[in-house]
């Protein structure tokens, strides 16, 4: 969906070069994600993903989507951006904050270990800042629901609830999953108890170790963990846990949920694993009265841990970034019934570490320290990268877009997008990006 900001820029068909405003707030974060064998300590695990040794070299088998001779190797780029606004954390040592955009209000959510800053997108200026929970580690990932819940994943296996007051405009803190209730009511019998590590057992409804990824469809709440598994809640409601499935032979990294309730699973152990709803007597895992999900395939392309998806507004194309520098293309095949892999795209230097996918424009953030911009040409015609946005000094961890449509321009020659960065440092950048429409009528 749109989102409708007025456009107070001069398009231009060259890069922008105007330095960018600066504005510096409290914004302590913290990484998002881990690749590495379980029996590794937690931190260990969560700085190997970054390691320059991690980025392995791309597939070779595979083919490229796009031609040798599309940019950066020719000039100039076609897409034009601009860095609007650079947020610095006041403590050098911060690492990337988890960021997530609400399309309906128009607001950017920026999470770290001590604090969640809410920026407007329209005047890049912030709206709210409010303590996190810092006894809680540091955010992993943030998601927001339908009906304007926030959650926020940390690296104690806790998620935390948060909800904005109609009345105030200020977000409080509403629950933590799984919540008292649900533990309560599960605590007595001894089948509710799993085995997480030697002499040691947790309520099923519990993550063992740090939540890496969380993502919202509809009613329910997905959310994955370095302790190789996938819980489904209730979003809505007593947010109880409605199942736990054991996903993964390592760490799970990231989630994406398509529109007709797919989800797909990327792990440190390469393969992405795509579940879908059967009926209950059928599904593995845990909860009783509902259906379960159930594998329906498993994804062996990459070959290093996956660190990223990210889905078309279709769902017919899933997009997948991993340690060996590569981004994979997943199309849907009807025959088969799941999705089969198309081609890579190659530019980046070291590990892909986020996507976001916006239409059949795609951004991609890596350790190499840069955001690159790919589209889908058309049937047959594959992609190009459109361009290469530099300025962060450490990796690129966390990526949102958006697309701005104009009311006043609505036969505009170009396509305007809010691009938000977050490197490992933990300064977030937001741009403005334009794309014109007018090169892919001339390549079709």
């Amino acid at each position: 969906m749109p989102l409708c900001i007025p456009c107070s820029f001069a398009s231009t068909g060259e890069h922008d070069t105007a330095p960018p405003p600066s504005r510096t707030l409290h914004l302590s974060a913290s990484t998002t994600s881990s690749s590495s064998s379980s029996n590794v300590p937690t931190t260990a695990r969560a700085a190997s993903v970054f390691d320059d040794a991690a980025s392995l070299l791309t597939l070779p088998s595979l083919q490229s989507l796009v031609p040798i001779a599309s940019y950066p190797d020719t000039t100039p780029s076609p897409a034009s951006y601009l860095c609007l606004s650079s947020l610095k954390p006041l403590r050098p040592s911060s690492s990337a904050a988890a960021l997530a955009v609400s399309v309906a209000s128009s607001l950017l959510y920026s999470a770290s270990e001590s604090e969640i800053t809410v920026l407007d997108l329209v005047t890049v200026r912030p709206v709210e800042s409010f303590a996190a929970v810092p006894s809680a580690g540091s955010v992993k990932s943030v998601a927001l629901s339908p009906d304007g819940k926030l959650f926020t994943a940390h690296q104690d296996g806790r998620i935390r609830v948060w909800r904005r007051s109609t009345r105030s405009g200020r977000h409080r803190l509403e629950a933590t999953l799984p919540t008292a209730g649900d533990r309560l009511r599960r605590f007595p019998l001894p089948g509710n108890y799993v085995a997480v590590r030697r002499h040691k057992k947790l309520l099923w409804i519990e993550h063992a170790d740090a939540v890496s990824a969380v993502a919202t469809s509809g009613s329910l709440l997905y959310s994955v963990s370095w302790d190789k598994t996938l819980k489904v809640w209730r979003a809505g409601g007593d947010l109880r846990c409605q199942e736990s499935v054991q996903a993964h032979e390592n760490a799970v990294n990231a989630v994406a949920v398509a529109g007709d309730g797919t989800v797909y699973t990327g792990s440190a152990d390469g393969r992405i694993r795509v579940w879908a709803l059967s009926p209950p007597e059928e599904g593995r895992g845990r909860g009783h009265g509902q259906p379960k999900h159930g594998p329906v395939a498993t994804l062996e392309r990459h070959r290093s841990a996956v660190n990223a998806l990210s889905l078309s507004d279709d769902g017919a194309v899933l997009y997948s970034g991993a340690c060996d520098r590569s981004i994979l293309v997943w199309e849907r095949e009807e025959s088969a019934d799941h999705m089969v892999v198309a081609g890579a795209l190659r530019g980046h230097r070291k590990a892909i570490l986020c996507l976001a996918c916006v239409g059949d424009v795609l951004f991609s953030g890596s350790s190499d320290r840069t955001v690159r911009i790919w589209r889908k040409e058309g049937e047959g015609k594959g992609y190009s990268c459109l361009g290469v946005m530099e300025g962060h000094v450490t990796g690129v961890r966390s990526l949102v877009a958006v697309r701005v449509s104009d009311p006043a321009e609505p036969e505009s020659e170009s396509e305007e997008y809010r691009v938000c960065s977050a490197s490992l440092d933990g300064e977030v950048k937001i741009w403005r990006v334009r794309i014109p429409t007018t090169q892919r009528s001339d390549s079709k």
